[in-house]
């Protein structure tokens, strides 16, 4: 079996447990994670991959980390990730890349990731759920950070903090490729909740 049949069989392993675990009716998550009832559907039946977009809404929407909808087989106190276990979830031809290195579901999912963008190469995330915060540190390069259509320089050795409920954006403009590590905190879900 392939990385990505593997990856596929584990989403929609997980997608189905985490969504039953939460009392989510295939409609009630389409409605909270703005994916289609049909989508949610193959992917349950491990009959697509989707983009990392949906996966991330969905995760969203389950109050999970991307970890955890992926894979659920964690230790109980302590988890241990080789790098070749971390999780390349975007690239770009340009050479740009995100990895999730480790996430937890401690107080709602809290994920670490790496981030490799080459000049003139980007990102963009629609708004997370109310309470989700993001934390970054540029290692070399950099970054142009736009939270709400606003534009932040964060350069080499800098952090940065913001709430994610809105749309933002990671962003290399300079002639630099940029490396940095970023940190997601994500409030749990709760099935009456919307």
């Amino acid at each position: 079996m392939s990385d990505l049949d593997q990856l596929t069989q584990s989403l929609a392993r997980n997608l189905k447990r985490w969504r039953t675990e939460r009392n989510f009716t295939l409609d009630a998550l389409a409605a909270r994670a703005g994916v289609s009832r049909g989508m949610i559907i193959q992917i349950e039946q491990a009959r697509t991959n989707p983009s990392v977009g949906i996966t991330v809404k969905l995760a969203d929407a389950l109050g999970v980390s991307i970890t955890t909808l992926l894979d659920y087989e964690q230790g109980p106190h302590v988890r241990l990730v080789p790098p070749e276990q971390a999780v390349r979830m975007w690239s770009t031809e340009a050479g740009s890349s995100t990895t999730l290195l480790v996430g937890t579901e401690s107080r709602g999912p809290f994920e670490l990731w790496t981030w490799h963008l080459t000049p003139g190469d980007g990102s963009d995330s629609d708004a997370h759920p109310p309470g989700t915060m993001e934390l970054l540190h540029v290692r070399s390069g950099e970054l142009t950070l736009v939270v709400d259509g606003e534009e932040h320089l964060v350069a080499a050795g800098s952090a940065a903090s913001f709430e994610a409920n809105v749309a933002h954006g990671y962003h290399n403009k300079g002639a630099e490729p940029v490396e940095m590590t970023m940190a997601v905190s994500v409030p749990p879900a709760h099935a009456g909740a919307y």
